[in-house]
């Protein structure tokens, strides 16, 4: 007997699919899709949202030194002309050194957030790990499991696909 559904696709389609199911479902609350796919996030996102509601307070604070280049009034970098051994002139970049706090992962919550990555796809301008370990795990901080819900809607037109909606509870 099979671990998982096939879903009529090859394997590099299929877990392509799937992770991106599962990263639009955190991000949006919920997606429409065919039943035996959203069982298939279901179990996915449910493993995903307890991993993240164990590990959302393991962390520390931590002072960093951070160097970065001085910027002017309009965002511009701050040069300065310094002069090479050769005895030519160049522009050289000004640094300024900052004290920064910021949070260190400790080790299971590290291993926790590049267990998610797995099963997460990228998305540009937004960080799911920090809206999974901030917004989401704490609203199911104390809920233990069933953080999704199936809702079954009509049949899809074209091939008379059962279409669910799989939401956030």
């Amino acid at each position: 007997m099979a671990g998982t559904r096939k879903l009529g696709k090859p394997t590099d389609q299929r877990i392509a699919m799937l992770k991106t199911q599962t990263t639009d479902l955190l991000l949006n609350g919920k997606i429409r899709t065919t039943e035996a796919r959203a069982k298939e996030i279901k179990s996915i996102v449910d493993s995903i949202i307890a991993l993240a509601v164990k590990e959302k307070d393991n962390f520390e604070e931590v002072e960093v030194k951070v160097v970065k280049a001085k910027l002017d009034s309009k965002g511009h970098k701050v040069t300065e002309k310094a002069t090479s051994k050769n005895g030519k002139d160049y522009l050289k970049v000004v640094k300024e050194e900052k004290k920064e706090k910021r949070q260190k992962d400790m080790p299971s919550r590290l291993n926790a957030r590049r267990k998610i990555m797995r099963k997460v796809n990228k998305v540009e301008g937004t960080d799911v790990m920090a809206k999974l370990f901030g917004e989401i795990a704490s609203k199911y901080e104390g809920r233990q499991g069933g953080y999704t819900r199936i809702l079954k809607c009509e049949n899809r037109k074209g091939d008379n696909a059962t279409e669910v909606i799989l939401e956030l509870v």
